[in-house]
């Protein structure tokens, strides 16, 4: 089964905390919103200190073209994911680096915008990548991605057990906020989203990995895709004129509860395995009450979701890309080989990701 080696990380250098964020919203909305203040209790309440956003936060006060939204996400998506892959093949917890000529495939994850030639392709002009290198651009999966492309990168090394690959997964929220949607989805959108990069080096079995870590790490034993019918009004986007218009339902926390129990003890019952089993919880931060629902749903004790909570507080929801921050938390952490942990995102469809790994 696929090892996860390391994960590198990048975000921009504009950096926003959540007071000026606050003060941003209040200025942009108080003439059109009614009772406003009570409404900006969603930033206060959402346990997030600060973020990093694409632009000065200046900008987002200005009225801006889909075109010019979008050719803004392709420049920092390549130079953030640039960031990321050069942290991940150069990290402190491989024994020696990685070279980009070794990589076999890249699965290139992004929801916040568009580009063809794909993102992958414009990475591998900038960094010296084999020209023969498998791209598998994926969009769409929103919070779910990060986790969704580790799933297919274990299948890939499963298919292909000496090969390395990576996952990269970029998204620019702030680049989609819509100054004139008076929404309550935009106004938690504005208050949660944020903007990084992740990418991950997945190994098969059979690639020479032994060579780069000592340590134990996660090796990815199975997965679970799992999509709720009738439910895609839950997130996601509206594509207007204007660009991306979020999407977010209220049923969120209530959806974590009822439906992520009995998919998630399903998926350890195929393995003889409960929850108590599991000592690594590396999930998705989606927000405080969908933090607070996977440890309702789950029974977890709240030192189970620290990390998440952590990458919630420091960086907010980068959407695909915050599970892959967790996951570098845990791989920073000394968690002793044959321990069970479950990585989890949920996102658009509405969906969810799981995976189930041993640290060996």
């Amino acid at each position: 089964m696929p090892y996860i080696l390391s994960v590198g990380t990048g975000v921009p250098e504009n950096e926003i905390s959540q007071k000026d964020a606050m003060e941003f919203a209040r200025h942009l909305f108080s003439r059109s919103v009614d009772h406003i203040d009570r409404l900006l209790k969603v930033f206060h309440n959402g346990e997030i200190e600060k973020r990093h956003i694409a632009k000065d936060i200046k900008w987002y006060q200005s009225d801006h073209s889909f075109v010019e939204k979008n050719d803004a996400f392709i420049e920092a998506a390549v130079d953030l994911s640039t960031q990321a892959i050069k942290d991940c093949l150069h990290s402190p917890l491989l024994k020696k680096n990685v070279e980009y000529e070794d990589i076999d495939a890249i699965f290139m994850i992004c929801t916040t915008g568009l580009a063809t030639p794909s993102l992958e392709a414009r990475i591998m002009n900038v960094l010296p990548f084999s020209r023969h290198i498998k791209r598998i651009p994926i969009w769409g999966l929103g919070c779910a991605g990060g986790a969704a492309g580790l799933s297919r990168a274990y299948e890939y090394c499963r298919a292909f057990p000496s090969a390395k690959v990576l996952v990269v997964a970029v998204e620019l929220c702030s680049l989609t906020f819509q100054k004139d949607d008076l929404s309550k989805s935009n106004l938690i959108g504005t208050s949660l989203f944020a903007d990084g990069a992740a990418a991950v080096l997945v190994a098969g079995t059979e690639s020479d990995c032994k060579r780069f870590t000592s340590s134990p790490v996660p090796r990815v034993i199975d997965t679970k895709s799992t999509l709720l019918s009738d439910s895609l009004d839950v997130m996601g986007w509206d594509i207007k004129d204007e660009g991306l218009f979020v999407v977010f339902s209220k049923s969120i926390p209530a959806l974590v509860e009822n439906w992520l129990e009995p998919n998630v003890s399903g998926f350890l019952e195929e393995h003889q395995m409960t929850i108590r089993d599991i000592g690594q919880f590396i999930a998705h931060p989606g927000g405080k009450k969908v933090i607070l629902a996977y440890e309702k749903a789950l029974k977890l004790q709240p030192e189970k979701t620290v990390e998440s909570l952590n990458v919630l507080r420091e960086y907010g929801n980068m959407s695909s890309a915050s599970v892959l921050f967790v996951l570098k938390s845990f791989l920073n952490k000394n968690i002793r080989s044959g321990e069970y942990g479950i990585i989890t995102a949920l996102g658009p469809g509405f969906s969810s990701e799981l995976l189930l790994a041993r640290w060996e």
